[in-house]
């Protein structure tokens, strides 16, 4: 069921369950990442193995959503005296993930290290919101 509820996040966008729908969560195209709030900060880290931080991601906010884009390109030869033999791996993967609101874009860092991007969005402020209140309801 908790599987399930993923489907549901009330922070996804419909664009997003839509690509979750047609590639699948875990696909082999997806960015697999995680988020978590270390003090007032929120923290997205995203597995990218094997590219080049300079050339091959690109991360940006707009409009309340993180976009991270990333491309792959591998390539391998084996020759040998008895032949040859190439293997290519390449793709396009993007997630998008919501950001809370407030969030402000220029203040959002990213950081590579050992196949990990850190994505950090300093949260705003909490502020006190109201109690929740009884609306009545009238007989028409």
């Amino acid at each position: 069921m908790t599987e399930l509820m993923k489907w549901f996040d009330s922070r996804r966008s419909p664009m997003d369950l839509i690509e979750r729908l047609f590639e699948g969560d875990a696909g082999s195209s997806a960015i697999r990442v995680e988020e978590l709030v270390d003090g007032n900060t929120l923290v997205v880290r995203a597995e990218l193995p094997g590219i080049d931080p300079d050339k091959d991601v690109d991360v940006s906010v707009a409009d309340g959503v993180l976009t991270i884009k990333a491309e792959r390109q591998e390539k391998s030869e084996h020759k040998d005296k008895d032949g040859y033999r190439s293997e290519f791996r390449y793709g396009s993967f993007v997630r998008r993930l919501p950001l809370p609101g407030g969030v402000q874009q220029n203040d959002v860092t990213a950081s590579y290290k050992d196949g990990l991007l850190e994505v950090r969005a300093p949260l705003p402020a909490q502020t006190q919101e109201p109690a929740a209140a009884k609306v009545p309801v009238t007989r028409g």
